[in-house]
């Protein structure tokens, strides 16, 4: 993928970020899922954090999407903090979890109207926005199914059809294919990837997978405990085997406390 230009001060901002966790039995000595992260995210990139199993990306990701508040530091999505100020972010931030997340009591077409339901877009014209979102992922015909009725892949794709919809500046995704099956993963994979160059949104994209990282990000961050950058990769630049065995090498070595 093509390396877009980056604003100078990032549309998404980690400075110098911590964020701690204690306990009564250990209230003198806190726990760090996060100490000292800085890193910007520029206009149009997608960024993809790798790392182990408790390294701090999931941490990460709830900082970024105003789920928590960082015990120091700032954490800034267009120049906006995402906790304090988090209806502000209503309409402007989608995102894909893992877990399609769908309401099984809403249709299909009612799932991805949901986001400009509460952005109050009159109901005519975000059930056609919905429908047209659906087609574009394959679903034509199933708006009107339930979640019950749909396989993995195919709630997916409406969670997926559901963070577009709404035209984001901003794209989270954490681990949204990891859940399925290689053949479908790789499929939805693909189109994804079409679909962010489309709308140059500006994301980041939790993965535990190099090749997918590999695929769909514009740069990646590989992570060790507690979060921190270990090593940083540029795509289109460095040869994709030596960023691959250089990944490898920084997973393969024992993490620092």
């Amino acid at each position: 993928m093509t390396q877009p230009e980056a604003t100078k001060a990032g549309e998404i901002v980690f400075d110098d970020v911590s964020k701690s966790f204690t306990s009564p039995e250990h209230r003198d000595s806190p726990f760090y899922a996060v100490r000292n992260l800085s890193f910007t995210v520029g206009r149009g990139e997608l960024v993809a954090v790798l790392g182990k199993t408790g390294c701090g990306k999931s941490t990460m990701f709830n900082l970024l999407a105003g789920l928590a508040r960082p015990s120091s530091g700032k954490v800034l999505v267009h120049g906006h903090d995402p906790y304090a100020e988090f209806a502000w972010f209503r309409g402007k931030v989608g995102i894909v979890f893992q877990n399609d997340r769908l309401m099984p009591w809403r249709t299909a077409i009612e799932n991805v109207a949901l986001g400009l339901e509460l952005n109050k877009v009159p109901s005519a014209e975000r059930l056609a926005i919905a429908a047209e979102w659906l087609a574009r992922l394959g679903l034509r015909g199933h708006e009107h199914d339930y979640p019950h009725a749909l396989s993995g892949g195919m709630r997916q794709r409406v969670s997926i059809a559901r963070a577009f919809s709404i035209k984001p500046d901003i794209l989270l995704c954490d681990e949204p294919f990891s859940a399925l099956d290689e053949v479908t993963g790789n499929a939805l994979r693909g189109e994804f990837r079409d679909l962010v160059r489309e709308t140059r949104a500006t994301g980041i994209f939790i993965t535990h997978s190099i090749g997918e990282a590999l695929t769909l990000g514009h740069r990646i961050l590989v992570f060790q405990r507690p979060a921190r950058i270990a090593y940083e990769a540029v795509l289109g630049g460095t040869p994709e085997d030596e960023i691959r065995a250089e990944i490898l090498r920084v997973m393969g070595d024992v993490e620092a406390a």
